[in-house]
């Protein structure tokens, strides 16, 4: 059987003036292991996307994206089953603006995938790069990466080095949590506040205070 990608409501308002998508990460297992919604990896994004919920106020829908296989690979990478969860959403939804949230690989797919029509703004948190992601286009668009000093996953540094290749074409941020680790546990409020409070000023125009606060103001790189 096919492994399908799945869409998990978190929270759907009738009318939503915005779309956030949340993406987990995780690595890949032999023979296309598809996603299980109880993985370490799932779950680490459950209180992100319900802080995101919370601070949307009823105006934005939540979603959460289950891959359709763990990790990523040359024949089928997670961007593809984020472009198949946009295309739903527009259908649902119509024309409205999306913002991709992103953890590990889910963070690079969301900046590979932010350069879809309808997306408004990404936050990759502790997201896993490669030079290549460096080169990815995306015109207009806004982007928050948020990384933990201390992440021995996700280089900090190939991160740091992408969000200033990429702020040639995107309006680009970057906050280091010191002392942040790849699991974001310690600091998870850190990272779950900061994806939520981009999130609600960029698809709802709101005004936010703080280091997102700093970045949006034109500050590149914020230190907390």
């Amino acid at each position: 059987m096919k492994n399908e990608p799945r869409l998990i409501e978190v929270r759907v308002p009738t009318k939503p003036e915005g779309v956030v998508l949340v993406l987990h990460g995780g690595g890949s297992r032999k023979g296309n292991m598809m996603v299980s919604p109880t993985q370490l990896s799932v779950l680490r994004l459950i209180p992100t996307a319900h802080r995101i919920a919370r601070r949307g106020s009823g105006r934005l829908a939540v979603f959460r994206l289950l891959n359709s296989v763990r990790g990523w690979d040359t024949k089928h990478t997670p961007v593809l089953d984020v472009q198949w969860a946009m295309e739903q959403l527009a259908a649902q939804f119509g024309q409205v603006p999306i913002s991709l949230v992103g953890h590990s690989l889910g963070g690079r797919a969301a900046i590979r995938a932010a350069g879809g029509n309808q997306v408004r703004s990404a936050v990759a948190l502790a997201p896993w790069l490669d030079t290549s992601d460096s080169r990815t286009e995306l015109p207009g668009k806004k982007l928050l990466m948020v990384h933990g000093s201390q992440d021995r996953i996700a280089s900090p540094a190939m991160a740091l080095l992408a969000a200033q290749a990429l702020s040639s074409s995107a309006d680009v941020g970057f906050i280091q949590i010191v002392g942040g680790k790849h699991a974001m546990l310690r600091h998870h409020a850190k990272f779950d506040g900061f994806a939520a409070d981009y999130v609600v000023a960029t698809l709802l125009g709101e005004s936010v205070t703080g280091p997102v606060g700093q970045v949006l103001a034109g500050e590149p790189f914020v230190s907390v």
